[in-house]
Order: structure tokens, then C-alpha cells, then sequence
């Protein structure tokens, strides 16, 4: 894959924490060269220093995914320092947590501000270079919140649906240059910062719900796409609870809500914040929430019960002649 990536640009946003940090560092190692993007320049710097460490090069780039106009510099800087734009990684991301009619409106508009309209500032920016080239590969991070909705995460599950079927539109589209690929990842819970910088107004401290992946194991997909795009990658229990949801959508929806209640609070109150959705917070790869490889084996095994389920509801209605839809 070295060889396949060694001369690739590749822009990332998010950069500077979890996921697209991790990323950045995937790709440094192929010896790709990257333009990093996110609001911190001293958590970018930082981030390019790991990359040039890695075997890459690397350089970053200060900006604000809410404005196209940075989108746009953020390409052609990559066009002209580079000669090329490869690959653009759509990976900033913000959360916020609490009951729907509790959540501020403008902080609601500010999570699908930066989720969807960061994604689509991004795919407006690259596309144009990527059709005077010829090819290019759009990488969006969606979440298995585009896939199945989840309680108290109402902005963010807008968001990633919307980045998902934004995404299909666009692949279709695209359709007259196969040398365009558009790749959706859907992620389940990641070991990042996300929790800690999530915005909370829900009163209790937050955590993932369990299993909990590496950022490194998703980085490694996002790299593998880029060497060979799919229109949609699954990542561990997502698929599965995707296909629970589309055979038994009402009994799925109330198992992810016992699950949330149960696994996503603590118990702990936790004061009402903004987290990092108007302004940078300390970033870092992962959050602290990882579980040991063997750990994280046996609760996608608990997981993949509690998915068997809604399945075993939608074969035991089939078999009485009834609507599985339920």
C-alpha cells in the first residue's frame, strides 16, 4: 500500500484530535503528504511535527470548516504546495448531548454547521480539482448515528443522516467520472476526545457506549479506502445493527434506547456545557475510553445478542404472517 500511497496529497479536516489525527498519522506512515486542517494552529503544528516523525510530510493549516472560503484556500493550498489534491478526508465533527427540547437552537444549528455543512464545504472545495484531474477519492466520516438514530444526540444523528445521503447523492452524480469515488464510513463508538468535548446539557456525564474502538482501527480503514474506495464501509457492530434496523425498525429503536440510557450516562451530574462547539478545547487522539482487545471482543459479543433480537422478532412475525415492521 506504501507504494499506492507514497505520492498521494491528502487533506484532512479535524486534524488535530481522535479520528483525524489518528488518520493523519496512518497516512504519514505510507509516506503520503498531507495538508492538516482544524481551528488550533498549535495543535496542528503539533500533529504535522507527529506526521514528519511517521515518514510523511506534512504541513498545517488553520481554518474554520463553517466557511467556504476557507474550504476553498485550504484546496488550492494544497494544489500549490503539493502540484495535486488526491484524497480530502471530511472528518470535523462536533456533539452535543441532551433532550431534544432542552437544546439550544443556536448550538443545534452550530453541530449541523460544522457535521453536514463542514462536509459539504469540503466536498464543494475538492470536487472542482478533482474533475480538472480526472480522479480523486472524497472520504466522509459519517457514524452509525447515520444509520440508526440514537436518544439525546438529536443535532449529531441529524447531521451524520445527512452526511450519509449526502454522500449517495453525490456518488450518483458522479457517475460520468469513474475516477471520482465518494466513500462513507460509519463508525460506531471511538476511543477520542468526541465525549469529553461534546457540548452537554443533559445534566449527567457522558460516556461511549460500549464496545469502544481504537481511533488507529479506523484510521487504518480510512487509509484502505483510499488505496481502494467502497461506496460504504460498516465498522464493527454498525452493519449489523443497521440490518436489525431495517427488518425490525420499532424493536431495534427501543433496544438502542435502553442501551443509551443504560451505557451512554453516568451517574455523576455534570455542569451545562458548550464543550468544543464554538471554540478549540485541548486535543489529543484518544479520550481514555479504550477497552483491552480482549474486553472489547466480549462486549461486541454481548452487542451482537442484543442486535439477535429485533432479528429473532422480524423471523418469528414473518413466520405467523405478520408485519415484521414493527
Amino acid at each position: 500500500m506504501a507504494a499506492e500511497l507514497g505520492t498521494k496529497v491528502v487533506v484532512i479536516t479535524g486534524a488535530s484530535s481522535g479520528i483525524g489525527r489518528a488518520a493523519a498519522q496512518a497516512f504519514a506512515r505510507q509516506g503520503s503528504r498531507l495538508v492538516l486542517a482544524a481551528r488550533s494552529q498549535a495543535a496542528l503544528e503539533i500533529a504535522a511535527r507527529e506526521c514528519t516523525d511517521a515518514g510523511g510530510e506534512a504541513i498545517p493549516f488553520a481554518c474554520d470548516v463553517t466557511q467556504f472560503d476557507d474550504m476553498a484556500a485550504l484546496a488550492q493550498t494544497a494544489k500549490q504546495r503539493f502540484g495535486q489534491l488526491d484524497v480530502w478526508v471530511n472528518d470535523a465533527g462536533v456533539h452535543m448531548l441532551g433532550r431534544f427540547d432542552d437544546l439550544p437552537l443556536e448550538d443545534f444549528r452550530q453541530v449541523i454547521d460544522v457535521n453536514l455543512m463542514g462536509t459539504v464545504h469540503g466536498c464543494r472545495a475538492a470536487l472542482p480539482v478533482f474533475r480538472a484531474q480526472g480522479h480523486g477519492v472524497i472520504i466522509n466520516i459519517a457514524s452509525m448515528a447515520g444509520a440508526i438514530g440514537q436518544p439525546y444526540a438529536s443535532a449529531y444523528v441529524a447531521s451524520k443522516w445527512a452526511v450519509r445521503g449526502l454522500s449517495e447523492a453525490l456518488r450518483m452524480e458522479l457517475l460520468d467520472a469513474p475516477g471520482i469515488h465518494v466513500c462513507t464510513v460509519l463508525p460506531p463508538s471511538i476511543d477520542t476526545p468526541l465525549f469529553q468535548h461534546a457540548a452537554n446539557v443533559a445534566g449527567r456525564a457522558v460516556q461511549p457506549v460500549p464496545p469502544v474502538h481504537s481511533p488507529e482501527e479506523l484510521a487504518d480503514i480510512i487509509v484502505a479506502l483510499a488505496a481502494k474506495p467502497e461506496r460504504e464501509v460498516f465498522m464493527g457492530m454498525s452493519r449489523l445493527i443497521t440490518v436489525a434496523h431495517a427488518m425490525a425498525p420499532a424493536a431495534t429503536e427501543r433496544l438502542m434506547a435502553r442501551a443509551v440510557a443504560k451505557r451512554h450516562f453516568r451517574n455523576s451530574p455534570s455542569a451545562r456545557s458548550r464543550g468544543n462547539l464554538f471554540s478549540p478545547q485541548i486535543d489529543a487522539v484518544h479520550g481514555g475510553w479504550g477497552n483491552s482487545s480482549n474486553r472489547t471482543k466480549m462486549l461486541t459479543i454481548a452487542a451482537a445478542a442484543m442486535v439477535a433480537v429485533p432479528v429473532g422478532i422480524y423471523a418469528w412475525r414473518r413466520l405467523r404472517g405478520q408485519s415484521a415492521y414493527v
